[in-house]
């Protein structure tokens, strides 16, 4: 129920956001673009100084303002998440384009400030080391190349961006091999993946053997992870996927083909008629206005190829927001109308606001159980409150499955959490809840699938198979189960 509610609030919070900016005319149209374009500039600008310290000064953050990376070499942003702050490069990108087009910054600096700006986020694109932002970068001079309504300092500006990363990747190049002992993410990156990561490869492969397996109605919404993790596949990635990293096959797992294809042709079709009213909109301006917001979306569109980006409230909620910016009407409603939007527009916004922070409330019910404060109660109170958060209950099971004695509750506890995320831990938690219930072959099913990732952590507990002499004295794990189950079974 906690992920229920959790999907169902951000859906509705996205829809809610795409419909009001939609119902907006072409002056508040303006307005609430160039807000957003200010603040996607500022976080991009601040992003740009955390790339820089966490990979030339990495000993620098301190983990609570600035993230460390995780990752030698490579930035990370405050997302610690390489990928999404390349995404959030490419809408400040867009953003910094739209502002000295239409003015927001002084006449005598945009023409130096726009190409020193968009060199600056394509730098952090390479510090980044990410694959989906260089290709966004391409795209951004293909839009310099193709769009005549932006003025000419900003065509060329946005052409000259592959050049910016070329010379970024350069200096990196240099500076690594500088006799310093750095590391150059993206080089090392390049040498060892090439274009394409096999992992992915692996992932799209297995989500497509279940898109077989259930063409029609899907493994349903928000199963995929279990689905997959549960079903044999002994070629399958190493890693722990809970989401196929394309947006289009994500659906035709999950909801079935025709659903798929019915969701992905509306949001193709919509796509298209926003660029449509874009090249439609007589008045200079406004075309602008919808052709960047457009931009947006379709960055945010290319990285959902490639990733999962939309799972995310600080991607999803700007995205449906300008993406309704982008579909307004082309003639302004009546002056009633829009009056008429300001009340549901209010207690919308107000009630996404409120929702924020009572999450924000509910969070740290279960942070305690993680991060316990002075004087903490015991660990099951605190998992036993955990599991009555709204929209994090998940997190509390998943203490509950990995902590607590093997048992009926853990056991109860695991199947819940499985809906969210499986990993190593979890998987040997379910199993030996499974075999002290009595459930020793589905506790055999359990441990044939953890095999498959060949994890270093299990590793230890499944060679204690190696040091018994005797079959019967052998630990439940060592044996093959009876049968094999459908995924379904194990929820």
């Amino acid at each position: 129920m906690s992920l229920a509610l959790s999907a169902s609030a951000l859906v509705g919070a996205a829809l809610f956001l795409l419909v009001m900016a939609q119902g907006l005319d072409s002056g508040a149209r303006s307005t609430w673009f160039t807000t957003l374009c200010w603040s996607l500039l500022a976080a991009g600008l601040l992003s740009l100084l955390v790339s820089i310290i966490q990979v030339f000064l990495p000993d620098l953050p301190d983990g609570h303002l600035i993230a460390r990376s995780g990752i030698p070499g490579r930035a990370v942003g405050n997302m610690r998440q390489p990928n999404h702050l390349a995404s959030l490069l490419m809408w400040s990108s867009v953003a910094a384009v739209f502002l000295a087009d239409q003015g927001s910054l002084r006449k005598a600096d945009r023409r130096v400030a726009l190409p020193l700006l968009l060199f600056g986020f394509v730098f952090a694109v390479i510090l980044s080391a990410s694959r989906t932002g260089m290709v966004g970068v391409f795209l951004l001079a293909l839009w310099g190349l193709l769009d005549r309504r932006l003025k000419p300092a900003s065509r060329w500006s946005l052409v000259a961006t592959p050049l910016m990363m070329a010379a970024s990747w350069y200096a990196m190049y240099l500076w690594a091999n500088s006799g310093g002992g750095h590391a150059f993410g993206a080089e090392s990156r390049l040498a060892s993946e090439g274009a394409g990561s096999p992992e992915r490869m692996k992932i799209l492969a297995n989500a497509w053997e279940l898109v077989k397996r259930n063409p029609w109605t899907g493994v349903g919404w928000g199963e995929f992870n279990l689905a997959w993790t549960m079903t044999p596949f002994p070629n399958r990635p190493i890693a722990f996927f809970d989401h196929t990293h394309d947006l289009p096959m994500q659906l035709a797992v999950e909801l079935g083909i025709p659903a798929a294809v019915l969701i992905v042709g509306l949001l193709a079709w919509s796509l298209w008629r926003a660029l449509r009213d874009s090249m439609r909109a007589t008045d200079e301006h406004d075309a602008v206005v919808r052709r960047c917001a457009f931009m947006l979306v379709l960055m945010i569109g290319l990285h959902s190829l490639l990733e999962y980006p939309l799972w995310y409230a600080y991607f999803l909620l700007p995205a449906a927001f300008a993406f309704g910016l982008a579909l307004g009407p082309l003639e302004d409603k009546p002056r009633g109308r829009a009056i008429s939007l300001q009340v549901p527009a209010f207690i919308g916004g107000l009630a996404i606001v409120l929702g924020s922070l009572y999450a924000v409330w509910d969070y740290h019910r279960v942070v305690v159980i993680y991060v316990p404060p002075e004087h903490a109660g015991p660990l099951a109170d605190r998992i036993e409150a955990g599991r009555k958060s709204t929209f994090f209950a998940q997190q509390a099971d998943y203490a509950a499955a990995t902590s607590l004695e093997p048992g009926p509750y853990a056991l109860q506890a695991a199947r819940s959490t499985a809906h969210n995320l499986i990993d190593t831990r979890l998987m040997m938690s379910w199993a030996q809840s499974l075999h002290a219930t009595g459930d020793d072959d589905r506790a055999r099913y359990v441990v044939q699938r953890l095999r498959e990732f060949r994890n270093a952590n299990a590793q230890q507990w499944l060679d204690m198979c190696k040091d018994v002499a005797r079959p019967e004295d052998k630990p439940f794990q060592c044996e093959p189960p009876k049968r094999e189950y459908d995924w379904k079974e194990m929820r």
